[in-house]
């Protein structure tokens, strides 16, 4: 929804989002995402506040147009982390999506303070993010990745190739794809990406790529409605392909390679491109990062996950991967008399001397 003005939502959001669209240069998905979040926070507020029934899911039955400004500027930071329990008690929230809905609100009551005069303070300043699980991503392994080229066919057979190649080879965002347009590609082998917050790259097309490209130039088509002449990857109609009906297209032939149900979707093959270039590439991290469109080489970390063959051969590396527990060594006898201090052992010396003597003059 790229229309502010068709979101139902008080004067402060809608200020908000705008602020996002035309001066934060956010896509309008991800203004959207802003807006969900936001709204169900907001739908939170006024329902606890108002004693409403809190049954539906996400409140859908709760309006937020006619919220007042006062409520939105008097929250707390307590009613945040009510809300966020809310999330996972009664939606079943994942700290994953509770984590996004923190960012969510902080942005906007960091905006209200910094960017209007509605409030002297920021009260989501100390907000804490959840604690989040890092959980191995799901990717496919080389061999399954050929197993599902290999398996691509229908009609369609050189557009979903080529999507697909381009997926598995260069990593790029479902968005991207589904935004790339005629004049995306650059040169010989470049094609610039329009990734998130509206950051333009450039990744390069290898051999395999090029040759998926050139065969779907030979069968398609342009499209004959002039608004979407300029889109690349285009349905029998004509038009651009969603997000939704890439997603589609791929279970489609998941099933045909006998790999659905593992919940592999375009954005996994994301993962598999980047560990299929980390592990079997030799791709360094740094050169990871630009590839993925990362701007902190943490995010990029996550791809770097190792194999458990690779996992065993560093086992196999450390030069103690070899020693062996030697023969149980004989245990040292103690003497448990007491130990004589040196006074003693002369004491003693001299009393035996003059034992000595004693024996000496009788003998005599």
């Amino acid at each position: 929804m790229s229309n502010i003005n068709q979101y139902e939502a008080p004067p402060l959001l809608r200020e908000f989002l705008t602020y996002l669209l035309t001066i934060k240069g956010r896509s309008p998905r991800t203004v959207d995402g802003y807006y969900i979040d936001l709204r169900f926070f907001l739908r939170y507020l006024k329902a606890s506040r108002n004693g409403l029934p809190m049954e539906e899911k996400n409140l859908a039955d709760v309006t937020i147009s006619d919220i007042p400004e006062e409520l939105i500027l008097q929250a707390s930071i307590s009613d945040a982390y009510s809300f966020l329990n809310f999330a996972l008690q009664e939606n079943e929230n994942k700290a994953a999506t509770r984590c996004r809905k923190v960012s969510s609100i902080r942005a906007f009551y960091t905006y209200l303070q910094t960017k209007t005069t509605k409030l002297p303070t920021n009260p989501m300043e100390h907000l804490e993010t959840p604690a989040k699980k890092k959980a191995m991503p799901k990717y496919l392994t080389l061999e399954e990745s050929i197993q599902l080229l290999n398996a691509i066919g229908g009609k369609q057979r050189q557009r979903d190739y080529c999507m697909i190649v381009f997926l598995l080879n260069c990593g790029m965002r479902l968005s991207e794809l589904v935004g790339i347009k005629t004049t995306s590609f650059q040169g010989d082998n470049g094609l610039r990406l329009l990734g998130k917050g509206n950051k333009e790259r450039i990744v390069f097309l290898n051999q395999s790529c090029l040759e998926a490209k050139a065969a779907y130039d030979q069968v398609r088509s342009e499209s004959s409605v002039a608004k979407y002449k300029e889109f690349y990857f285009l349905s029998q109609q004509g038009r651009p392909l969603s997000p939704r009906r890439v997603e589609q297209i791929l279970e489609g032939h998941l099933q045909a390679a006998g790999l659905s149900g593992r919940g592999i979707s375009p954005h996994k093959l994301r993962h598999t491109a980047a560990t299929l270039m980390y592990q079997h590439g030799h791709v360094d991290i740094r050169v990871l990062k630009d590839v993925l469109g990362h701007v902190n080489l943490g995010t990029t970390e996550i791809y770097t996950h190792l194999a458990g063959s690779q996992i065993e051969q560093a086992a196999n590396a450390s030069p103690l991967s070899t020693f062996h527990q030697p023969p149980q060594p004989q245990p040292i006898q103690l003497s448990l008399e007491p130990q004589q201090s040196p006074e003693d052992v002369e004491e003693e010396t001299l009393e035996q001397q003059s034992k000595k003597k004693q024996q000496q003059i009788k003998t005599d």
